[in-house]
């Protein structure tokens, strides 16, 4: 099994016609059993195609093209347009939208996020690489090309979650590599504000079969592992959790800007060493080193074998 999406996942690019997006549909469609991409939305190009996928100037001629609803769409656009073409994937029955799009205004996020909230919808992103389930499907960059992808990801039990999505790769290398596969693995955006946090997710992974543990890489600045941890022990978690604390050196340098957009400190409770306090009061191991986390894996997964 895996969360949010399968082999039978169909889904639009927004954007398509833009030359990261021609990059991007062409990753989709070679990975796996290739995506389902069903169509691409560029205003003011319908009648061509990328890679054999065919463009329309609206979300609503891509549906009614494909005869039915549209599982999700990736959104490619630039900052300005990005709230209008979330809008309007929402408003035509998409549930699923990967925002890659990075420097969108929080407002026009918080407002998308909103709709989606309402309609039914979910946002991964903005400022993300997307979700990928290893040898099936990827929906958006991450991985890069299929043939690198194919090396980082393989499948497997151990559910990954990062605000970075280059570290979404890395971490999941770092698995493959020492015999621990992916179920799925989601790059959910480094912005403050983003449509989908670690305890938004965390439900699905928990109902999900194959996951039996979940690694998480995060960063100083925001509430988000306040959230997870919350959610940890509110809900008596079946999954082990390790996870990889970036930026700790950011607590001896106040003041100083890091990485993503998300990673501002506004209080003492967004430093990392207070994120790794709270983590671990959740039974939540916080790794040194990137390359502990397999042994680290493999030793929860064998307390659960002998519990």
């Amino acid at each position: 099994m895996s969360i949010l999406l399968d082999a039978d996942t169909t889904f639009i690019v927004q954007g398509i016609t833009g030359r990261e997006a021609v990059n991007l549909t062409r990753e989709c469609l070679d990975y796996g059993a290739g995506a389902k991409v069903v169509g691409g939305v560029t205003p003011g190009r319908r009648g061509r195609d990328v890679h054999g996928v065919p463009v329309f100037d609206t979300v609503e001629q891509a549906v009614e093209h494909h005869g039915g609803p549209i599982d999700g769409s990736v959104v490619t656009v630039p900052p300005a347009f990005t709230k209008d073409a979330v809008f309007e994937a929402i408003e035509n029955g998409v549930k699923l939208v990967v925002i890659v799009t990075e420097r969108i205004p929080r407002a026009d996020v918080a407002q998308m996020v909103e709709l989606a909230t309402m309609r039914g919808a979910r946002i991964i992103g903005p400022n993300c690489l997307g979700i990928i389930v290893p040898d099936v499907i990827k929906m958006g960059g991450i991985g890069g090309p299929a043939k690198d992808a194919a090396k980082s990801y393989t499948p497997g039990p151990v559910g990954v979650m990062s605000r970075s999505g280059g570290m979404t790769t890395e971490i999941s290398s770092t698995l493959s590599a020492a015999g621990l596969g992916q179920s799925t693995a989601v790059s959910i955006g480094g912005d403050a504000i983003i449509g989908s946090a670690y305890a938004e997710l965390m439900p699905l992974f928990e109902a999900d079969e194959q996951t039996e543990a979940i690694v998480i890489y995060t960063e100083p600045g925001g509430r988000m592992e306040a959230q997870l941890a919350r959610w940890v022990r509110d809900n008596d978690s079946r999954l082990p959790i390790v996870a990889f604390m970036a930026g700790r050196f950011m607590d001896e340098m106040p003041g100083m800007s890091f990485g993503h957009a998300g990673t501002i400190v506004e209080g003492k409770e967004d430093t990392a060493t207070e994120k790794i306090a709270r983590l671990g009061e959740a039974g939540i191991t916080v790794a040194e080193e990137i390359a502990e986390i397999p042994d680290l894996v493999k030793a929860k997964l064998a307390e659960r074998t002998t519990a």
